[in-house]
């Protein structure tokens, strides 16, 4: 019979002897094979077993999280593991360094077991990325601000103004604090929901850029700077409805300028629960419309940043403490007749004691009533981390044509018919005159068009001008010698450029004077950048960039005071030049502390150029009376040196040609005799203190600063200098070669 040979007839057939005997031949060479490869196989082994036995030694180790210094947290979710429902902290209170800013109160586990889980409240603790970069003074401030805004120091009142003196850190702290309110809460939720924060024009990119710095693009800052009024409100409008997981931009930085013109927007936002007002002293005056706009913001958390909250009067003070917590000093008309005037009387030289111990009992109210919701820090706290910074205050002395041209102003009607009064009492017709006193204290050049013009104060002064000084001017030639004060200056950037590798900023209050700077650079080939008020924020960053680079080869920062010296981190120059002085300390002070900031790696030198017996020194006494009624209030410094009465500072109209220094006559130094210093200043005094705590040097011989030695000859007169930093030894005075005959008389000065 035919068999199919279909293939499933196949398989059903049975296997004949010679197939099974086939099969079992095939299966044993298969298995004789398998022994022979196993055989091979333990062969191999056995010659690498040291080798795989490392392997296996590798590849048993546990699992490592790759980040360095990583340590899990009790606080974190395992997989497929179910939480227990009990609300947890974001961050763990019992690592080591944990910066806690609330702890709920103890509960025993009995009543937490009866407790509803939703009510239960946790820690609030620093993202620990932040508190592990905190210094001990921004920690406390941190604590400080969150205890303001959340009611703990005062019921009822959620603002406080950081016044910490410029450097130490008040960006950092801010940040630190609108990051946690964002992400936390008592109540395991975040604080807040949306943040805006007022600032400088010059400072709202530079803003966004700490922010990206400190959290690391953990959050977004949504910056707001000019630009047209169709866009700016599509911007702001998305910014207040954007609502939950929407958010994508919680912070608004936005300048001062911009916010006041799109308040409306935001006045009604409900979401927004924090305000932070940067360089807050532009606040100081409660009428104006920016104050206003801020004020009517239904954000009751509000934090003002300033590193001098008084920089005038009182009531510029009672204004920003009345924006953070309103009413908590009681109306304007109220602290004027309590605190403003016995404090004011109390302050002035010829006080009597009566008015004294009034001034003290009021100060002392109201210093009590307003450390609740002011935290100030001095930056004497640097000196822990910064180099050495000394700061010179040098008087020189004006050429020739200039004290010529100044008392022919000071003869003119323009300045005659402007002082009323016996007491010398200014007008605002004399602000002209001031201004061009100020100028011609620079260089004549900055007011040459009115001498040849005939302007009113200087009506037939152009015979006092040299012929050759007239020559040079048609052709836009600088004639350095003509003002003593760019004589120092020319002197002290040839001996920087030529002995040393610091670089340099100069700052002034008139664009004029930078134009002058820039002749002068040129002059010399000094390569420089220049920052004033028509630069655009793009602009600016290129140039403070530039400056800090330390391949960009720039000697020279030129800097406008008046457009931005709020804020800038220039630590790549050590040595700063204040050219002329303002009315407004907080102003220099804050041009002068460019510097001496966090990140900078060598000493600091601060030159103040002052016109000996001019309006200049008329100013540094106006603003050493000013700093005495901020360090009264602020710093709470009992012992404020009255060495000035209120008559003699509006004595501005006047020129002492006879002295080295108005400002040393004016505080009456006792320290000094014959112009030499016979007493060292106190052991624990540093540049923070008075004048008179400074050193006195009226001859060269006596200064510490090589550079400015060089200079003594170009037109010094006196030098005021005193370091940041305490100094238990005396300070080794070199002799001077020339003068060998009066070392007996150094020693005695020594010793």
């Amino acid at each position: 019979m035919r068999r199919s040979l279909a293939p499933s007839q196949v398989n059903k057939r049975p296997l004949s002897d010679s197939n099974q005997s086939k099969r079992a031949c095939v299966k044993y060479n298969d298995q004789s094979q398998k022994t022979e490869q196993n055989s091979k196989l333990d062969d191999k082994s056995m010659t690498l077993s040291l080798y795989e036995q490392n392997i296996r030694n590798i590849l048993s180790k546990p699992f490592k999280v790759p980040i360095a210094n990583w340590s899990g947290s009790s606080f974190s979710r395992a997989l497929g593991v179910r939480r227990d429902g009990l609300r947890r902290p974001l961050h763990d209170p019992t690592a080591p360094d944990a910066l806690i800013l609330y702890t709920p109160p103890q509960i025993s586990a009995h009543d937490i077991l009866k407790m509803d889980k939703d009510k239960i409240l946790v820690n609030v603790v620093v993202d620990p990325a932040l508190s592990k970069i905190l210094r001990p003074h921004q920690r406390e401030g941190v604590k400080f601000m969150y205890e303001c805004v959340t009611g703990v120091r005062i019921e009822g009142a959620y603002g406080c103004i950081m016044a910490d003196e410029m450097g130490l850190g008040k960006t950092l702290q801010c940040i630190t604090l609108m990051w946690t309110l964002l992400k936390q809460g008592p109540d395991a939720s975040p604080t807040i929901h949306k943040a805006i924060i007022v600032t400088p024009s010059s400072l709202v990119k530079n803003w966004c850029n700490e922010i990206k710095k400190w959290l690391g693009g953990r959050i977004g800052a949504l910056p707001v700077d000019g630009g047209g009024k169709e866009q700016v409100d599509k911007v702001i409008t998305g910014f207040v409805q954007a609502r939950g997981r929407r958010t994508v931009d919680p912070i608004l930085v936005i300048s001062y300028e911009t916010f006041r013109s799109h308040a409306s927007l935001l006045q009604n936002a409900e979401d927004i629960g924090l305000v932070l007002c940067d360089e807050g002293h532009r606040l100081k005056n409660c009428e104006n419309q920016t104050y206003r706009s801020l004020m009517a913001l239904k954000a009751k958390r509000r934090v003002l940043l300033s590193g001098t909250p008084i920089q005038n009067d009182l009531l510029e003070y009672f204004s920003l403490v009345h924006f953070v917590n309103e009413g908590i000093l009681g109306t304007a008309q109220e602290f004027r007749r309590q605190y403003e005037t016995p404090i004011v009387r109390g302050q002035d030289s010829c006080a009597t004691d009566s008015e004294r111990k009034k001034a003290a009992e009021r100060l002392e109210q109201l210093i009590s009533l307003v450390n609740r919701c002011l935290i100030r820090r001095t930056s004497a706290l640097l000196s822990k981390y910064l180099p050495v910074k000394t700061e010179h205050v040098v008087c020189i002395k004006l050429t020739p044509l200039q004290t010529d041209l100044y008392l022919h102003l000071l003869k003119s009607d323009m300045v005659t018919k402007s002082i009323k009064g016996d007491e010398g009492k200014v007008t605002s017709n004399a602000l002209a005159a001031i201004t061009l006193l100020k100028k011609l204290c620079a260089h004549p050049d900055l007011i040459v068009d009115k001498i040849m013009n005939g302007s009113d104060g200087f009506e037939n002064s152009k015979q006092l001008l040299p012929p050759t000084y007239i020559t040079a001017h048609s052709k836009k030639k600088l004639m350095i010698e003509l003002s003593s004060k760019l004589m120092v200056l020319d002197t002290m950037l040839a001996v920087i450029k030529t002995t040393t590798t610091d670089r340099v900023v100069l700052i002034s209050n008139y664009t004029q004077t930078l134009e002058l700077f820039e002749r002068l650079a040129k002059l010399r080939n000094y390569t420089f950048v220049r920052l004033d008020g028509s630069m655009t924020a793009k602009k600016r960053a290129k140039a403070v960039d530039d400056i800090n680079s330390p391949t960009s080869g720039v000697f020279l920062f030129m800097l406008s005071s008046k457009a931005g010296g709020c804020g800038l981190n220039l630590i790549g120059a050590n040595r700063l030049v204040m050219f002329d002085p303002d009315w407004n300390p907080a102003n220099d002070d804050q041009a002068m502390a460019r510097v001496w900031r966090d990140g900078q790696k060598k000493p600091c030198f601060v030159y103040r150029f002052l016109a000996t017996g001019s309006i200049e020194e008329k100013m540094m006494q106006r603003q050493a009376h000013k700093k005495a009624l901020s360090s009264s209030v602020v710093d709470c410094e009992e012992d404020v040196a009255r060495h000035f009465t209120v008559s003699e500072l509006r004595t501005l109209f006047n020129l002492r040609q006879d002295t080295i220094s108005d400002t040393h006559e004016k505080i009456k130094c006792t320290r000094c005799i014959n112009n030499i210093q016979t007493k060292l200043p106190p052991v624990d005094s540093d540049c923070t203190n008075d004048l008179s705590c400074w050193h006195h040097c009226a001859d060269k011989r006596w200064l510490v600063d090589p550079v400015l030695k060089q200079c003594w000859h170009a037109g010094i007169s006196m030098v005021f200098y005193q370091n940041s930093t305490i100094h238990k030894e005396k300070p080794i005075i070199e002799e001077d070669n020339d003068n060998i005959d009066k070392k007996e008389e150094e020693n005695n000065i020594i010793h």
